[in-house]
């Protein structure tokens, strides 16, 4: 009786010594599985681009087996586990065998099964380093029979092939049969299913002993073929991915889980063709002129992103920065949301005249004095004419209507988030877009103005939510705009009839170029697709004879042709607010035309106002002004004239303490050294305008 107590807690006390750890069912196992990689999809499912994540080991997705192809589980249960249909888990002959080489001092072949295997896989306290004792063998052969129990198996054999560990840090069927053969682990033949069985055993093994067993496993008479694909198979690594990397900067900011499948708003064919025209253009300006540069393209209806292009790599020294996403200097691509501003609150019509000619700023830091792109003035012309054609001056001129504080916010509403700062920090270089903005912003605000000025935030993610659009300008003011930026005739003095800007359809466009050509823009849209372009050198450095029309504008032109093959851009309609008038220039400043207003704001004649309608102002000195003395100069040749514009004839000139006489004199002065204040008074002497300079 108590040789049977004992008996019973012996083998009670076995029993929970090598009781296995619990095993998941097969769902559960799929369910926990974690790819190294995540992958971004476009909006029709298609892959284009995906991302490393997990680094301690190399596996794909997982592969079902009816995706692999029959050679590979037939060769490698073969080779491995070749009573693996006819056991429960163990295989008792292969375990005996095993005992007697053992005992009788031979070599010991290994006995364990692919289900033992897998139950290691899934429960790693029975494979951890130095498990090799009898009670974890008993552990894991315990564990395989349960896992039987559950599993099918063609669970279990898919289940291995996805776990099983080739060499180095790839992991699982899809990881070795791209790293080692650049195949699907549907493609992969005979030899190559031979080659993995034969690395199985030895995944460290070298290229000669991997070809020697693979030739015994084949049975090959002769082995000089499989030499040759395993030096191939374990030479340098091939790539894993098996998307073309359509868009390497998305999914670096998309793809931070591994596993993630991300599906995107991107168009993969339109993505395509975005790099192709961007890669164009790059490689015909020499890395030596620009070697970066950007596309987005958006769907002015829905918001959606569908091709974002970073960049293309190329002569770029700095090919991970996402410049569809990185912060640069407007340029020029601002002004139409200040002529926007301006024209909506009836400051100026399309046909006022601005004065493009020299003028001086008095700014905090000092004078500010706009110049063209091309350092010349073209005098009077119309809003239209100075915005189509990219006008620095006009655009000044124009900020000093609507205010900087009030631009800024415009552009804030609009979606220039990057203008953190007060518009005194910005000062009046705003107007010719000194702020920094995105790629990604520009395409969204000139989507706003054909969309009749309604805002809302663009969709990269297919699943995101629609934003509903808020007002930011008016329609008629948006309309008015685009139609500007669409007339070719009003660029023609700056870019020529015939330039990149031109298209065979109706296009609203506009260039830009920053301070010392680091940047060049070009945004324009039609009535389906917004295309924004930059081309530049992400490092900062200045490009090199790259114009507006020759850096980012053949990049839009191509997309928007590719865009519209089929259906040509169509001019949208007047909105409601809008009227249209027949105008005619005093002096033929400009030829008679077609002219479009805010409804009670239209002409038939634009002149330039009479001197007696204008208010009297200082013209020369400009405050902030400072004049240095020449001591190898007679001093009665150092003077300037004081000039004042508008109706002066009732009105003095007073510097300082002394009166200078009538303002229509046009004195010369040069008063001494020190600061000085020059006023304009009227006959009760009320002070009407002043300036205050410096003589050193």
């Amino acid at each position: 009786m108590i040789a049977v107590l004992v008996a019973f807690t012996l083998l009670a006390v076995v029993d929970y010594a090598t009781y296995p750890p619990p095993i998941p069912n097969y769902a559960q196992a799929r369910a926990a599985y974690r790819p190294s990689e995540a992958w971004l999809y476009d909006r029709h499912g298609v892959l284009i681009d995906s991302a490393r994540v997990d680094f301690a080991t190399r596996r794909l997705a997982w592969t079902p087996l009816d995706r692999i192809a029959p050679v590979v589980p037939q060769t490698i249960v073969a080779a491995e586990d070749h009573r693996f249909a006819s056991h429960g888990g163990v295989d008792w002959l292969a375990l005996a065998g095993s005992l007697r080489r053992r005992i009788g001092g031979q070599s010991a072949r290994g006995a364990s099964t692919l289900s033992m295997q897998v139950a290691g896989f899934l429960a790693p306290d029975l494979a951890r380093p130095g498990a090799r004792g009898w009670r974890d063998k008993v552990r894991q052969m315990r564990a395989a029979r349960a896992l039987e129990g559950r599993w099918s198996k063609d669970q279990i054999l898919e289940a291995y092939l996805n776990l099983a560990p080739f060499r180095g840090e790839a992991q699982g069927i899809g990881a070795a049969a791209m790293g080692f053969f650049g195949k699907t682990p549907a493609a992969l033949a005979g030899d190559d299913a031979v080659l993995l069985a034969a690395l199985l055993p030895d995944p460290q093994a070298s290229a000669d002993r991997l070809a020697r067993r693979a030739c015994r496993l084949a049975r090959a008479g002769d082995c000089s073929g499989f030499e040759a694909q395993a030096a191939s198979m374990l030479g340098p690594a091939r790539s894993l991915a098996l998307d073309p990397g359509l868009a390497p900067h998305l999914s670096d900011r998309l793809l931070t889980r591994p596993g993630l499948r991300v599906a995107t708003t991107l168009d993969a064919g339109l993505q395509r063709l975005a790099i192709g025209a961007l890669r164009r253009q790059l490689q015909g300006l020499g890395g030596t002129r620009a070697r970066d540069g950007a596309v987005v393209v958006v769907d002015n209806r829905s918001g959606d992103v569908l091709a974002y292009v970073g960049g293309i790599g190329g002569a770029s020294t700095a090919a991970a920065v996402d410049g569809a996403n990185s912060y640069r200097q407007a340029g020029s691509t601002l002004k139409p949301f200040l002529y926007a501003q301006a024209i909506e609150r009836g400051y100026l019509t399309a046909a006022s005249i601005l004065d493009d000619s020299p003028v001086q700023l008095d700014t905090a830091s000092g004078l500010y004095v706009p110049q063209n792109y091309d350092h010349g003035f073209k005098g009077p012309v119309s809003a239209r004419s100075a915005l189509a054609g990219s006008l620095n001056v006009p655009a000044v001129r124009t900020l000093l209507l609507v205010g900087v504080d009030p631009f800024r916010d415009r552009l804030w509403d609009t979606g220039y988030r990057g203008l953190t700062e007060d518009g005194q920090y910005y000062g009046f270089s705003l107007a010719l877009g000194s702020a920094e903005v995105t790629l990604l912003e520009q395409a969204d605000a000139y989507r706003s103005l054909s969309n009749g000025g309604r805002w809302s935030p663009l969709r990269v993610l297919l699943r995101a939510r629609t934003v509903a659009a808020r007002p930011v300008t008016t329609p008629a003011a948006a309309w008015i705009v685009a139609d500007m930026m669409a007339d070719p005739n009003a660029r023609a003095a700056t870019f020529g009839l015939d330039s990149a800007l031109r298209l065979p359809f109706w296009a609203a466009v506009k260039t830009g170029t920053s301070k010392a050509m680091r940047d060049n823009w070009c945004v324009g849209f039609s009535d389906r697709f917004t295309v924004a372009v930059w081309v530049g050198n992400l490092e900062g450095d200045p490009m090199r004879a790259v114009s507006g029309t020759s850096g980012a504008a053949p990049v839009w032109r191509d997309l928007m042709l590719a865009l519209h093959a089929r259906t040509p851009g169509r001019a949208p309609p007047p909105p409601a607010g809008v009227e249209a008038r027949r105008i005619a220039f005093a002096d033929r400043i400009e030829q008679p035309r077609r002219e479009y207003f805010l409804r009670g704001t239209g002409q038939t004649l634009i002149a330039a106002a009479p001197g007696e309608a204008r208010r009297p102002r200082i013209a020369n000195p400009v405050t902030g002004t400072v004049y240095a003395i020449d001591p190898d100069i007679p001093p009665e040749r150092q003077r300037f004239a004081v000039a004042v514009a508008g109706s002066a004839a009732a009105y003095r000139l007073m510097l300082d303490d002394r009166d200078l006489g009538s303002a229509t004199a046009r004195p010369q002065v040069m008063p001494a050294p020190g600061p000085h204040r020059l006023r304009l008074v009227d006959t009760a002497g009320r002070v009407v305008d002043q300036a205050r300079f410096t003589i050193r």
